[in-house]
């Protein structure tokens, strides 16, 4: 294991010793290991938990089964919690038919994360056999997933009769029927390409706007005109009904799939927020007007019927059938044109047809190609007039052949459509007419503001003038179960067990109408609709606003949506409306002015200092502002001449209080032209004067004690520094107090070692001395029995020395 050291230098300021302290640290991060992942579904759900990501089991289980639902999830995600128990719903009903597959991609040792690039959970995944996958992208609600999963478990509808056909027609705003013989092959060869056209409809759309059907009768696929076998038949309400080009595309899944998306219709469209950061409100209102729908959906039911009642409103329920153009040529049963649909076009001034006539009508006959079929009459919409008046030949051939004092009639072959004939009838009307547009690109197909009479001799000859102006609405289905939030913030009131909440909004104009009474949605919503395409709209703006606040004694009056008429056009009363919002910073800043100039007048009858939250309450249009903070007086007794604070001054209490005694109703202006007024006034100027000396006493009481802090500062550093001092010195203390205590220890430990020393020569001093006198004794001892053989051995040397002759004796 690598060991690193870093050393640190540290010079000693009385001794200026070097020394150097080494510190060292491990260079492997320490990290905590992580859990092992466990079971994320619950053990008797049916559902494979692959909580290791074992992803190369997916294949292989797969393969088993059908229809596989595969839901990739991260163990911490709170959307995969979340989602856990509506598919553990799903999968306890659907187990049968759906393999259901769980695979951690969190775990990082597995192979989901792996190779898994995902930037989101939880994702799911359908595979019908080999085919997928097949991404759901709609609400995790049991009943939204199950829909999604029956779907895919039955793409292709079967229709066996004449009534389920006219059935699946109309239910569906655009259906795409195919024909195909299985009398004469037990497997059509091209039915297994329009069953993965269905396929491929599910994986670009989740929410199935196009529904497939297939026909196994002849005599069934006889009702929509259809007689040769391997015919994809696409059923538009609106428009007419196609036939798939097989000459001009190739009979392929992907080419059905793009040919019935490009040709299909949508009047009703469903939209489903994701609840996160998303704009897709704002891009669809941003189009144009928009009727809004809450309806309480239920994806399993066989029919909705709120839902089919407002799909009728998008149609054209009525038509002139006895007008019939001049120049008509004959044609045949099969291909007799239906029922025009027409509208009016007021011609501008720039053209040369204005000199004579001054409106036009175009009218729409459908007259070739496929016919169509009895389960539903055509309709004729809005925008394929839009077309015939953009025709090259309407534009410049037509209007050539009608310069006539008298009612002239063309008929045009469409470019929009070869399967259509437009035909034109001007005619010069006396009643005013509206202005003109300044381009002569833009040439609108407005409806004549008015509604004709039969009994008009100027408009005899003429029909379809029963629209009032040019307006347009789109139509949008929400789930009120899953998007109530928006109903409430658009003002949905009462009953919420109901659910059923309907409103038009023109973000464009700011603009938004909320339908009072929902007891019979089909007509009141139909009266509604038409209330706002009228030029005088009877409809009022709904304002939202905040709910009522409980007191209203308090020093600055809360403002609402409700209570703004009857607090700020009072007549007998003077008010300051302060307009500001929660996100506002200056308008924060400044609350200390209201407050003071709110006590200034406070005890006032006839003075009142109010405010409102803008960004919580709704106005009409004449009392809203561009910028905050704003502040508006309301004079008494003329409402009317509201006066702004000038956004040039600073708003400070004496210009607040100037402003308000140059324009509230008590002041007057006097003979010499200069402001004068009653008593309160002058009181004002008087309580004026006496604040401004309060301001100058509290700006000189500031100065002094601006200093006395600066004093304090001073002294405050000067003590900081000596603690500072005092602190270093007390370290340089401790320090010293640490070695003298070190050098008393080793010394203390020398002592003690001396002193052991000491004892042991004690010890060894005394062994010796008695040794010494043991020796002593022994000495004696032996000094004693040596002295007789000295004395002995010293006769005998001396004996020797002098020995004994006989002359000795003699002697």
């Amino acid at each position: 294991m690598r060991i690193n050291c870093v050393g640190t230098v540290s010079l000693e300021p009385a001794v200026w010793r070097l020394f150097t302290l080494s510190f060292c640290s491990r260079a492997k991060n320490v990290v905590a290991p992580a859990r092992p992942p466990v079971r994320f579904f619950s053990p008797d759900a049916p559902v494979m938990d692959l909580f290791l990501g074992q992803l190369e089991q997916v294949d292989r289980l797969r393969s088993t089964s059908d229809i596989s639902f595969i839901f990739f999830y991260a163990p911490w995600c709170a959307h995969s919690i979340a989602a856990r128990d509506e598919v553990q719903k799903v999968a306890r009903k659907l187990s049968k038919e759906v393999l259901f597959i769980a695979v951690n991609c969190w775990w990082s040792q597995g192979k989901c994360r792996k190779r898994q690039n995902l930037y989101q959970y939880p994702v799911v995944h359908l595979f019908y056999r080999r085919f997928g996958p097949i991404e759901y992208k709609g609400p995790f609600a049991a009943a939204y997933v199950e829909k999604f999963i029956q779907r895919v478990i039955t793409p292709v509808t079967y229709l066996p009769t004449q009534v389920m056909l006219q059935d699946f027609l109309s239910y569906h705003e655009s259906g795409v029927v195919g024909y195909f013989d299985f009398n004469a092959s037990p497997q059509p060869p091209g039915y297994m390409i329009f069953l993965t056209s269905a396929l491929q409809a599910l994986k670009k759309d989740f929410q199935s706007a196009i529904r497939f059907g297939v026909i196994t009768s002849r005599q069934v696929a006889e009702a929509i005109s259809v007689r040769e076998d391997e015919t994809i038949y696409m059923h538009r309400h609106f428009n007419t009904s196609l036939i798939f080009p097989r000459s001009e595309r190739n009979f392929t899944a992907e080419n059905i799939c793009s040919w019935a998306y490009e040709h299909s219709e949508s009047i009703l469209r469903w939209l489903q927020p994701p609840g996160a950061k998303s704009r897709l409100l704002e891009q669809e209102l941003s189009k144009g007007p928009a009727l809004l729908l809450f309806v309480p959906f239920d994806p399993l039911a066989p029919h909705q019927p709120l839902i089919h009642a407002t799909e009728g409103l998008g149609q054209t329920t009525s038509w002139d059938a006895t007008w019939e153009p001049s120049g008509l040529p004959s044609l045949s049963e099969s291909t007799a044109p239906k029922p025009p649909c027409c509208n009016t076009v007021v011609l501008p001034a720039w053209h040369g047809l204005t000199r004579v006539h001054n409106v036009c009508e175009l009218c729409l006959n459908q007259s070739i190609g496929v016919r169509p079929n009895a389960v539903l009459a055509p309709r004729c919409p809005f925008y394929r007039m839009e077309a015939a008046l953009d025709s090259f030949y309407l534009r410049q051939h037509t209007f050539s052949h009608l310069l006539a004092h008298h009612v002239a009639c063309s008929y045009i072959i469409s470019t929009y459509s070869p399967f259509s004939h437009y035909s034109a009838c001007c005619k010069t009307l006396s009643l005013p007419m509206p202005a003109p547009p300044p381009a002569p690109e833009a040439l609108p197909l407005t409806r004549a503001p008015w509604e004709p009479t039969d009994s008009d001799p100027q408009v005899a000859g003429i029909a379809g003038l029963k629209c009032r102006t040019n307006k347009t609405l789109r139509f949008y289905l929400l789930d009120s179960h899953l998007h109530w939030n928006f109903a409430v913030r658009l003002g949905a009131q009462g009953d919420e067990s109901q659910h059923l909440f309907a409103a038009i909004v023109n973000l464009p104009d700011e603009v938004h109408y909320v339908l009072e009474h929902r007891e019979n949605l089909a007509e009141n919503l139909e009266r509604f609709i038409q209330n706002f395409s009228v030029v005088y709209s009877p409809l009022k703006r709904h304002l939202v606003g905040a709910s009522m606040p409980k007191s209203s004694d308090s020093l600055i009056r809360e403002v609402t949506t409700v209570s703004f008429f009857s607090t700020v056009m009072d007549p007998e009363k003077d008010v300051l409306l302060f307009y500001y919002t929660q996100w506002c910073g200056f308008c924060t800043v400044i609350n200390h002015v209201i407050i003071q100039l709110a006590r200034l007048f406070q005890g006032n009858g006839k003075f009142v200092v109010a405010r409102i939250n803008v960004a919580e309450n709704d106005l009409p249009w004449e009392f809203m502002v561009d910028h905050f903070p704003v502040f508006l007086l309301f004079p008494s007794n003329r409402k009317h001449a509201s006066v702004k604070f000038p956004d040039d001054l600073p708003i400070t209490l004496p210009n607040l209080v100037r402003f308000i005694l140059r324009h509230s109703s008590d002041v007057q202006r006097g003979g010499d032209g200069k402001w004068a007024g009653p008593g309160r006034s002058a009181l004002l100027e008087w309580e004026l004067r006496r604040l401004r000396g309060e301001v100058q006493a509290l700006r000189h009481a500031r100065e002094r004690l601006s200093r006395q802090l600066s004093q304090l500062w001073q002294e405050k550093r000067r003590l900081a520094l000596h603690a500072q001092t005092l602190e270093s010195r007390n370290g340089e203390l401790q320090k010293q107090g640490r070695r003298l205590e070190e050098l008393y220890q080793e010394k203390n430990r020398q002592l003690l070692d001396a002193v052991s020393k000491l004892q042991a020569l004690a010890d060894a001093s005394e062994s010796l001395l008695s040794e010494n006198a043991l020796l002593k004794i022994l000495l004696a001892s032996l000094k004693e029995k040596a002295e007789p053989e000295k004395r002995a051995g010293d006769g005998a040397e001396e004996a020797a020395k002098n020995p004994i002759t006989l002359d000795s004796i003699t002697n």
